[in-house]
């Protein structure tokens, strides 16, 4: 039986409509950038489209542009043993000079088997200027052969002499349908418990996931629940707050993720108006309240990316959010 290619490598994936008509188009006319700089917030697709991309470039089946998803290069990216497909992830969250070296070296190599070697270089906003200078002859004339797709969040700073060298192609947010959806499909989820996940990760299906396989969501439930009752303000209840630091420090490296609960939480009280009084008749969640609070969580994170203690940082935002 003759083989075909799929009509789009990427009508599998969820949501990023412009992306799929950008690299879609590129694909079709063969017209392929040597660096392409997928750019948008954390789990929203942008290693899948890479891996789809790569897909398509080297499938062998003559025809529209996808994949056909049964030759033989086919058949390797499936399993994930195709020798021309790289990716490059930070190692302690940065990417280092001597890993770039590294890259760029092989790089000179012909691929092994394929038309084009794509390399995908995961979260360059963690880059070090000394590394993305080593990269930049690479990036700016990549030997032929060679495909590079680097992705970064948008809420982080990626140096300029990289993203003017790549073509750009923005992703976005999906729905929280759309999310929802993607949760209920890999994890199994019901529909409520996927519902609650996709609005808390706000349009994320990478950090859904992440909040679903640690106990961040009952960490956060066990915090707004004592930030929302005025009686934990009172001396006796120090104890339990204290407590409670403990477990959000117990997070690690997912406790920036929490914070980002917690900026959820307080912007859907601010949205929906809440007027609730507390004890003292004065209403803790006005708006002025609100942004004090989200000004606290800014803080927090800052003294986090200083190495400061995450217990201390966290015990003393929950006593700012109790304010």
């Amino acid at each position: 039986m003759q083989q075909e290619r799929q009509a789009s490598p990427f009508a599998h994936l969820s949501g990023q409509q412009r992306a799929k008509k950008l690299l879609g188009r590129s694909l079709a006319s063969g017209r392929i950038a040597h660096a392409y700089l997928f750019r948008g917030p954390d789990g929203v697709g942008k290693k899948l489209f890479g891996a789809a991309m790569a897909k398509a470039l080297n499938c062998r089946v003559d025809g529209p542009s996808g994949a056909c998803g049964s030759c033989l290069s086919c058949r390797k990216f499936d399993s994930g043993n195709h020798p021309d497909f790289e990716v490059e992830s930070p190692e302690k969250k940065a990417i280092k000079i001597e890993r770039v070296r590294q890259l760029c070296k092989s790089l000179s190599y012909p691929p092994y088997e394929s038309e084009r070697r794509v390399v995908v270089i995961e979260d360059v906003h963690t880059m070090r200027a000394e590394a993305a200078n080593s990269l930049l002859k690479t990036l700016e004339e990549p030997p032929p052969g060679n495909v590079l797709i680097l992705t970064g969040e948008t809420s982080k700073n990626i140096l300029a002499t990289i993203s003017s060298r790549c073509q750009i192609v923005p992703f976005f947010p999906l729905t929280v349908e759309e999310t929802a959806e993607i949760l209920q499909k890999k994890e199994n989820l019901h529909r409520e418990q996927s519902q609650l996940l996709a609005r808390l990760a706000e349009g994320s299906p990478g950090q859904a996931l992440l909040l679903h396989k640690t106990d961040m969501i009952e960490t956060w439930k066990k915090v707004t629940s004592i930030l929302s009752e005025p009686k934990y303000k009172n001396d006796r209840y120090i104890y339990t707050v204290l407590q409670l630091a403990g477990q959000m420090a117990d997070l690690k490296e997912n406790l920036l993720p929490m914070f980002g609960l917690l900026r959820v939480w307080l912007r859907d009280i601010l949205v929906e108006k809440t007027g609730v009084m507390s004890c003292s008749g004065v209403s803790p969640f006005l708006p002025q309240s609100i942004f004090a609070k989200l000004e606290a969580i800014d803080r927090a994170e800052q003294e986090l990316a200083r190495n400061c203690n995450r217990s201390l940082v966290c015990e003393i935002l929950l006593f700012r959010l109790q304010c």
